[in-house]
């Protein structure tokens, strides 16, 4: 017979706020996560660069197991469109990745990115490991000093469990979007990035 006391606790137990346990195709290789307004353009940028090896856009940081794009919109899960990037740290340090994160979005605008507004375009790092952790902060502090007065509102905080997005969103730059103007996902492409739905 089950233990009462046991079974509620396990009801209690949310999966959308585990850890992200998943693991890289190789052991060698790390995984990071980032939010940083819309995860197409985001994507498109992280997989032009040289030891990224593969790169997934979904949701993570929500209390809703399994969402959906049309969920997340309405704001009520709590999720971030991030996009999870596997790379080789032997050929891009983590702190490529954040120099890049820095660039791709403005870090002072709360749960917005240009004309893309609510909580799913908060910026965020979540991390996999104390290394990536201090790592992270010490960038936040570094990009607080360039900004001066201008508040950063990132949050840094533990990967939580990554639920991936719908196939069509996947790499849907480099697909060519709604329009088929497709863009090149090439490692050091300089093109820039126009995102588009």
């Amino acid at each position: 017979m089950a233990d009462p006391a046991n079974s509620s606790s396990k009801s209690n137990n949310n999966p959308a706020l585990d850890p992200d346990s998943d693991q890289p195709d190789n052991p060698a290789h790390e995984l990071a996560q980032f939010g940083a307004g819309c995860f197409w353009g985001v994507e498109l940028a992280f997989q032009r660069l040289e030891g990224v090896v593969k790169t997934e856009v979904g949701y993570s940081q929500g209390h809703v197991p399994d969402p959906n794009y049309k969920l997340v919109c309405t704001g009520s899960t709590n999720h971030v469109e991030v996009v999870r990037v596997q790379f080789d740290p032997q050929v891009c340090p983590y702190t490529n990745l954040l120099s890049l994160f820095w660039t791709r979005h403005d870090p002072t605008s709360l749960n917005r990115q240009g004309g893309d507004v609510g909580a799913q375009y908060r910026s965020g790092i979540y991390y996999y490991n104390e290394k990536q952790a201090g790592l992270a902060r010490e960038s936040l502090e570094a990009k607080q000093l360039e900004l001066k007065d201008k508040k950063v509102v990132t949050e840094i905080l533990p990967a939580k469990r990554f639920f991936r997005a719908e196939e069509y969103h996947q790499q849907y730059l480099e697909k060519g979007g709604r329009f088929g103007d497709k863009q090149s996902a090439e490692k050091g492409c300089n093109d820039p990035i126009r995102c588009y739905g």
